[in-house]
């Protein structure tokens, strides 16, 4: 006698790209430790034991979650890199911030920000993945600056180091605006006044 087939707690239609998506926007939303996993297994139409077994643990799915943000977000910062002045990195960075983190279909904000703004002990690989990761953004800033230095688009005197940091700190400061609840035009106001201090403005 055939043995009927064994029932899994994971559904025939089920779309781990989907599920990913949904559990990244829970902790856009809500960051690592206040995304519970009830609401992840919730919004992501799966229970735990088929979490665990396609994602593994929450700090793996978080990190899975972090990959796919970064997939359809780091283009803008490498475009705006590409820009062939200094302040048009900056404005091309800055204003694709403001609306990127202003989007009606996603939580406000910025994962990377949002992600680990609160954290206990055990959550302390997850802050210090999201801090090295915005460090490495400020480094690139900082070599693209370094470049328009050697090609006299920025003034000898200029600090690449503190303007990199500085650039990541308006735009880390208008991701917890957003979450806030500042609006579009709020944010892009704080991008001019950013650009009206530029060197040579």
């Amino acid at each position: 006698m055939k043995q009927p087939a064994r029932k899994t707690g994971r559904p025939r239609t089920f779309d781990a790209d989907t599920a990913l998506d949904k559990a990244m926007k829970v902790f856009w939303e809500k960051g690592y430790e206040g995304s519970s996993l009830p609401e992840l297994t919730e919004a992501m139409g799966m229970n735990r034991p088929s979490l665990y077994a396609v994602f593994g643990n929450k700090e793996n799915l978080f990190k899975l979650a972090l990959e796919r943000y970064g997939a359809t977000h780091d283009p803008l910062f490498d475009a705006a890199l590409q820009e062939p002045t200094a302040r048009g990195v900056v404005e091309h960075f800055l204003r694709g911030n403001a609306d990127a983190q202003t989007e009606d279909e996603n939580p406000h904000g910025c994962l990377v920000i949002n992600g680990a703004l609160a954290c206990s002990d055990d959550a302390l690989p997850i802050r210090n993945s999201l801090i090295e990761r915005r460090a490495a953004s400020e480094t690139r800033l900082r070599d693209r600056f370094l470049r328009a230095k050697d090609d006299g688009d920025l003034p000898a005197t200029f600090c690449a180091s503190q303007m990199a940091r500085y650039v990541m700190t308006m735009s880390n400061g208008m991701a917890v605006q957003a979450a806030a609840g500042a609006t579009r035009q709020q944010l892009q106001e704080v991008v001019d006044q950013v650009l009206r201090g530029w060197p040579g403005a």
